[in-house]
């Protein structure tokens, strides 16, 4: 539970009213959303987010609407079900298992503590009891770098749900974790959102931020000509920077504040800006290096570099010119190319059409985690399973509504 999900559960938390979330806990095959994915139902009975792609929601809803009236969690999947026009299945043929659970002050005292780290842009992992002994089922532990706040019920559980947690705070990643029979955990990793670094203040610049933005990341505009980098300029930057490119990336990787999951986007494609700060981004590692630029200033910019000392296995990490090939002229349209680009390459695509493409749509793990992880290689967990087993989904906890859907729902989707 993050972003505008988590906003609004704190805005009725506060208020001392109950809510009830939906999370997925897993997936399988081509489901819409990761797991981590939630879905908030207000009491008034308006909806915040989305666990699919729409496929599902309606069913959704009524079990949130069940949960808020009853109290009980409840443990639901949802697949390829048939062909029946009132039928809550995914037409896309995957699956996905969905926690609802009702979260009110009582329920989830932790609750502010998640939202402030969250605000602050710390790292912090939740642990909900999914199955288990009665009296855990549905409680929530969350870890981050200062210790764990909250209890699943008994230290041997609590032991277990810190264990499973601490990768979670390097790698962002949604796990199942199982460390004992019948005991499932969900494991949610929340990480700062991933930075986006522009360096050149120019209309592509603009159009590039609000893409970053739209994508999640946190954006920086940086360029050394004060006059033209403002904030006015680039409005949806989160940081506007007056500083030689090359000089602000060296101090902030010597400040930590750069990772692996970080981009660089260099559209100033001016050899006194560029080689300095290629020279410097291709020694650290970040997520993705694009420079713009026509093939004949790429095939200069590259020559320079060499020049410098940069070595030919090190220029493969450079995207030059940067972007997809999507025929894109206006800024609006080159900032869709980079971005579609940068999505790529995190998932370790080409960026082809899908129209006569083969293989899974969705990457193998997509979401938070895709961005790769903050503490380098990702740490794996012994008892992680990605699907729960059908015999471990307890019986008459999926809730499908007994009469078709109708025909109109008063909520927006």
């Amino acid at each position: 539970m993050i972003g505008p999900v988590l906003d609004e559960a704190m805005r009725w938390w506060y208020a001392g009213e109950q809510v009830a979330v939906a999370t997925v806990t897993a997936t399988a095959g081509s489901a819409p959303r990761p797991p981590g994915t939630s879905m908030l139902v207000a009491p008034d009975g308006t909806v915040t987010g989305s666990v699919s792609a729409g496929c599902v929601e309606a069913a959704i809803y009524q079990l949130c609407r069940t949960v808020l009236d009853t109290g009980e969690g409840r443990l639901a999947r949802f697949g390829d079900t048939g062909d029946e026009l009132f039928d809550p299945g995914l037409t896309c043929g995957g699956t996905i298992e969905v926690y609802v659970q009702r979260v009110d002050r009582d329920s989830v005292p932790q609750l502010d503590r998640l939202h402030a780290a969250t605000r602050a842009a710390r790292p912090v992992a939740v642990v909900t009891c999914l199955t288990g002994p009665p009296a855990s089922q549905g409680r929530w532990l969350l870890v981050d770098a200062d210790g764990q706040w909250g209890s699943l019920g008994g230290p041997t559980l609590d032991a277990a749900a810190v264990r499973a947690a601490r990768p979670a705070l390097d790698t962002g990643r949604t796990t199942l974790a199982q460390p004992a029979a019948g005991t499932t955990l969900l494991v949610l990793g929340i990480l700062p959102p991933p930075r986006m670094i522009i360096c050149g203040a120019t209309e592509f610049t603009a159009a590039l931020a609000r893409q970053g933005r739209f994508l999640g990341y946190r954006v920086t505009v940086c360029d050394a000509r004060a006059v033209f980098t403002t904030p006015q300029r680039f409005p949806d930057a989160d940081d506007v920077v007056v500083d030689w490119p090359h000089r602000y990336l060296s101090a902030e990787a010597a400040a930590g504040r750069v990772d692996p999951r970080t981009v660089l986007c260099v559209l100033t494609h001016d050899p006194k800006f560029d080689v300095p700060l290629l020279r410097t981004a291709l020694d650290l590692p970040l997520a993705y290096i694009g420079a713009m630029g026509s093939r004949r200033s790429a095939a200069d910019r590259a020559a320079r570099l060499r020049a410098v000392g940069v070595p030919p296995a090190a220029l493969t990490r450079l995207s030059a010119p940067i972007g997809l090939d999507l025929g894109a002229v206006t800024p609006e349209e080159t900032a869709v190319s980079i971005a579609a680009e940068i999505v790529a390459a995190r998932s370790g695509r080409d960026g082809g059409r899908l129209t006569g493409g083969r293989g899974s749509i969705h990457p193998a793990e997509y979401g938070p985690a895709a961005h790769g992880s903050a503490g380098g290689e990702p740490q794996r967990q012994e008892e992680v399973h990605p699907v729960l087993e059908p015999a471990e989904v307890p019986a008459g906890q999926l809730l499908y509504p007994a009469d078709p859907v109708p025909q109109r729902v008063d909520v927006h989707m």
